[in-house]
């Protein structure tokens, strides 16, 4: 297996105390400012309508804390901006805009954090994010895992190169894929990383619905096979899974992997869909996640925050504990 070896991540861990924090649910804060992302684009579409929410939602999460910006570029695909009538060239410069806005808000926070001489931030670095396939559809696949017998090796490998090579261009510190949901979709992923010849670390972390498993039912161990002979992902883990299952999985990760070990689980809330509301988490609220950070580092975990419905608050709580106990 290889092992990861990225200066930029490995210095930034070990300057934290050997755990970096995450920034949190996206959506759910532009929501709390009054956006409206019902919308197949999700909370990309405040890339075209506002800009300035995804700058202030930035800075909310380095203010709690975060060591790690993930890009509003989730759910920004091409095509998913071309069939709003805008043009390829307008989809791509929105896919700058994405990496541009978060390495605003973090050069604008880190100017005002070094003029206070007793301040404890380290530079924040920006994870430009790219999201499955099954976050373009917009049908809930990611966490299914099933995107049919039409969607090849090939076809995936298409649908995310122009987009990962505007993101690269556009200078983020790092790639964040996320909600990968098949080793099919990580693959074409890894090659991708191959044939571009990407320099810039990366992270590819899976979801699960069962807590043991990718949502095609593959096993993790056959998933990470594929990412553990690449030197181009430098990290691997869970994203947007609920949180009691965590524990269990950075056990299976450490067991399978050599690779930085990256978790950062929703809130445990659970989307009904018939309602159209979230209902409460049966395991979690916000102040339990200071707790089981702790926990998940001491498991193995060196990067850790929050996915879906997950807040500043959330973030802040993490960022307290683990620098307590570092």
């Amino acid at each position: 297996m290889e092992k990861e070896n990225n200066p930029l991540l490995q210095d930034l861990i070990k300057n934290l105390g050997h755990c970096a924090v995450i920034d949190g649910g996206f959506a759910t804060q532009l929501e709390s400012h009054g956006a409206s992302i019902n919308d197949p684009l999700w909370s990309a579409v405040c890339l075209i309508k506002e800009p300035h929410l995804i700058k202030k939602v930035h800075l909310e999460y380095l203010e709690a804390g975060a060591n790690i910006l993930v890009t509003s570029s989730y759910q920004a695909t091409i095509p998913g901006f071309l069939s709003k009538g805008l043009t390829i060239e307008e989809a791509e410069l929105l896919l700058i805009r994405s990496v541009k806005l978060a390495v605003e808000a973090r050069d604008s926070f880190w100017d005002l954090a070094k003029r206070n001489h007793g301040h404890k931030h380290s530079k924040a670095l920006v994870a430009a994010s790219i999201g499955s396939y099954g976050a373009y559809l917009a049908d809930g696949s990611e966490y299914g895992g099933c995107y049919g017998p039409d969607v090849s090796l090939d076809k995936l490998k298409d649908f995310h190169r122009r987009r990962l090579q505007v993101l690269v261009e556009a200078c983020p510190d790092m790639l964040a894929f996320e909600t990968i949901p098949n080793k099919l979709e990580a693959q074409a992923c890894i090659e991708l990383l191959e044939e571009e010849n990407v320099q810039i670390p990366s992270w590819l972390c899976f979801t699960t619905v069962d807590g043991e498993n990718a949502p095609s039912g593959e096993s993790f161990a056959d998933c990470l096979e594929v990412i553990n002979k690449s030197n181009r992902v430098n990290a691997v883990g869970i994203n947007c899974a609920p949180p009691h299952f965590i524990d269990n999985l950075i056990c299976k990760f450490k067991q399978l992997t050599k690779k930085t070990i990256i978790v950062y689980p929703n809130s445990g809330e659970v989307w009904d869909g018939r309602a159209k509301k979230w209902l409460p988490s049966k395991y979690f609220d916000d102040h339990d996640f200071g707790s089981h950070a702790t926990r998940w580092r001491d498991l193995g975990a060196k990067i850790i925050g929050g996915c879906c419905r997950t807040t500043p608050l959330t973030i802040q709580i993490i960022s307290d504990a683990l620098g307590e106990k570092s």
